[in-house]
């Protein structure tokens, strides 16, 4: 592979793509074409590339659980599965890179793409992305985390601008991205179609090179979404590799009439150039090499029902293995929902149907079932009445990239039947089938159990039949949460926005973080779910191992009668710091796998980041001195094992300027005292102490700029110039103190 032997038209025509899929190839130089496709959560490849006739169909490939489950499985053996069965049929369709994972943050549960992601929350999105891509790469093909960054809505998602300020993006919305790139070196980044704060990310200097190539590290090769640049030229400069899809010539010549001119230096296209050479030796890939679709569709019926996420189960209804007619009504049933719709809607290579699966189950066990399709509440009444149990399937009619959702309400129809149903059946069980959160509200109550199913791959049938027979215990935790109303969301009046512009104006509050703040309820909380066994969590350990990390150590016992797995849960919870915190945050989990009476003992190494906050004022992650709580948790609201621990932190000091006030002058820990007895000196001898601590009181808040004008003579220009000297001098983070 020689780049130098390109001219500056093959090098610009290099980096847009040729056609919709594929990259220009130049043999002279030993670059070789290779194709991107669609993912995330099965292969989408097209028979034949012409759009002429609308989108063709795609090669047939398995659908195996869409992020919206894999995420509440909160287990990196699941996420590997996935990400080396999918490299396995990218190699046999001749994928070089697959487009996924997506790893953006559910901010809102009406996000028309939220089952392309994992969760609400960063930690859980970065440590299931960084398995995925790891363990995809593994099997020789490329991915590409997306979409970067701020992607958190489909309405206006070409243009719209997310207004974010830099502590909510560093803290919640850069962090998955950042884990991903640091620790599985993915080898391509996807950036996003909208504005952060103005600047299209296509184009945005300092998200695509300050942040991701200088502070995280990446060398790797950013591209864009498909149709995402607005300017072609403005994105090289700004550090967007390859253009997707091609566009027949017109950005080449764009970036050859930029390098002429003298507007754009040609190293800049040099960088990009190579960074694209490099990324087409994955393009050696044999595609006579097929995979087992009999074995991968037994593997996505194995991680799917991973997934699901008991959410209800009184009086242990479930599992069915007492039931001697089992009614199950719903077209759910029959046609099910186990995918969304857009660019990563796969062609399954086999669909379950979960009433043949729960027909086939059932009749194992001696058991009857008897259908309805539709949902009629006289009809399902009439098979309800005849069973020991009603099965309800129920969920979403779509959804879909390119618009988000009005409503988490069910069908009206669906609720009506539920309700008909559970007013006559001996038990209730309700089945869900949705990308995204629905409403459970206005039949919650009334039912006896709830599973929620998500989308889950074309296995689903299997994997739901597995679940309500105990064929598997339940192991899911919800990844996001479950309002009791969409109004009660955090982003509620914010969400899609106006004008060209959407609001971040939630903060870093975002899912949990807010519910647990504000004390508001929920219907069920992140981190919720239930299992068929019981486990106990007890003798938690913390120890500080230097000023900003600490491990701890818990043991968790399975006490019930099943084998089952458990999600430990860490969550950290302080005031320590100058901005406001939420009440807790999730800091670290795994999921272990034990039989009755089994012990394990986990360990978690708690680094720095885990006690951290982004600090605007040094433009840094800053460690607080003081108490933290380190707490075990079923859930983010449900808190079972607490230990306090303190850490030193950073010994921030700030600089001092004209602009800092009167109380940030007096408080200094470095020349605060002096300050505070030049002042004393200088204060009028007949004023009473009374109206000195009312005056100090009232100055707390006003600039030093300010005061020395209301209050002339109480200190020299010398003094403040000596002290602000002195206040520059002393380090203000941690990592000024290590170096």
């Amino acid at each position: 592979m020689d780049t130098t032997k390109l001219t500056l038209e093959q090098k610009a025509e290099l980096l847009s793509g040729q056609g919709p899929w594929r990259t220009h190839a130049y043999p002279e130089a030993g670059i070789g074409s290779i194709f991107l496709g669609d993912g995330p959560h099965g292969i989408r490849r097209e028979v034949v590339e012409d759009y002429s006739k609308g989108i063709p169909e795609s090669i047939p490939a398995t659908c195996f659980p869409p992020a919206v489950a894999i995420g509440s499985s909160w287990d990196t053996e699941i996420a590997e599965r996935l990400g080396a069965a999918l490299g396995r049929e990218a190699r046999a369709a001749g994928v070089a890179v697959l487009l996924g994972p997506g790893v953006n943050i559910k901010r809102s549960p009406l996000c028309g793409r939220n089952f392309e992601y994992f969760s609400e929350d960063p930690l859980l999105s970065g440590v299931l992305g960084s398995a995925y891509v790891r363990s995809l790469q593994n099997e020789g093909v490329g991915a590409s985390v997306k979409h970067f960054a701020a992607n958190n809505q489909e309405t206006d998602r070409m243009r719209v601008s997310a207004d974010v300020d830099e502590r909510t993006l560093r803290e919640i919305y850069f962090p998955a991205f950042e884990r991903v790139v640091t620790e599985a070196h993915p080898a391509t980044v996807m950036c996003s179609y909208n504005r952060i704060n103005g600047v299209y990310a296509s184009q945005d200097r300092w998200l695509l090179t300050d942040v991701l190539h200088t502070e995280w590290g990446y060398s790797g090769t950013v591209i864009s979404d498909w149709g995402a640049v607005v300017d072609r030229v403005a994105a090289l400069a700004a550090g967007l590799d390859l253009e997707m899809p091609g566009t027949g010539g017109l950005s080449a010549q764009k970036v050859v009439d930029a390098v002429r001119s003298g507007e754009l230096d040609e190293s800049i296209v040099d960088r990009s150039v190579n960074r694209v050479a490099e990324l087409t030796r994955l393009g050696d890939v044999d595609e006579s090499e097929a995979f087992d679709a009999q074995a991968h569709h037994a593997l996505a019926r194995q991680l799917a029902a991973d997934c699901v996420v008991l959410l209800k189960n009184d009086n242990a209804v479930l599992p069915l293995e007492g039931a001697t007619t089992i009614a199950v009504i719903g077209e759910l049933a029959v046609t099910p929902r186990y995918q969304g719709d857009g660019s990563s809607r796969v062609n399954s290579t086999t669909v379950d149907i979960p009433l043949d699966e729960i027909t086939a189950l059932a009749a194992e066990r001696g058991a009857t079932v008897v259908h309805t399709r539709g949902y009629s509440p006289g009809e399902a009444e009439v098979v309800a009445r005849r069973a020991d149990v009603a099965v309800v399937f129920a969920g979403t009619a779509i959804e879909a990239e390119g618009y988000d959702r009005t409503s988490i309400d069910l069908p009206a129809e669906q609720v009506e039947t539920i309700r008909a149903v559970a007013a006559v059946a001996e038990r209730t069980v309700v089945v869900l089938s949705n990308g995204g959160v629905v409403s459970l509200e206005d039949w919650h109550d009334d039912v006896d159990a709830i599973v929620e199913g998500w989308l889950l791959g074309q296995a689903a049938g299997g994997a739901l039949a597995d679940v309500l027979f105990g064929v598997v215990n339940p192991s899911g935790r919800l990844a996001e949460t479950i309002p009791l109303r969409l109004e009660d969301t955090p982003c509620h009046l914010n969400f899609p926005g106006e004008a060209g512009h959407v609001r971040y104006g939630e903060g870093v509050m975002v899912g949990y973080r807010y519910y647990e703040t504000v004390g508001r309820e929920v219907r069920y909380p992140f981190g919720h779910g239930l299992s068929y066994t019981r486990f106990e969590v007890g003798d938690l350990d913390v120890t500080a191992t230097g000023p900003d990390t600490a491990t701890a150590t818990v043991r968790v016992t399975n006490v019930g009668a099943r084998s089952g797995k458990h999600v430990v849960q860490l969550y950290v919870a302080t005031n320590a710091g100058e901005v406001r915190r939420p009440a807790r945050e999730l800091r670290a989990f795994r999921k272990v796998f034990l039989e009755p009476g089994q012990t394990a003992e986990v360990t978690f190494d708690l680094d720095r980041r885990a006690f951290a906050f982004w600090d605007v004022t040094t433009w840094g992650w800053i460690v607080a001195g003081g108490a933290y709580r380190i707490q075990i948790g079923e859930s983010s609201s449900t808190i079972v094992a607490e230990a306090g621990i303190t850490l030193t932190g950073d010994p921030v000091i700030r600089e001092l300027t004209m602009e800092s006030t009167f109380g940030e002058w007096s408080a200094h820990p470095v020349v605060g005292a002096e300050f505070r007895q030049s002042l004393a000196r200088n204060m009028p001898a007949d004023q009473p102490d009374d109206s000195n601590r009312e005056g100090l009181a009232m100055a707390a808040n006003i600039p030093m700029r300010l005061f020395t004008q209301q209050a002339p003579g109480l200190f020299s220009e010398e003094t403040l110039e000596q002290l602000m000297k002195i206040s520059r001098t002393v380090p203000v983070s941690q990592e000024e103190v290590s170096a």
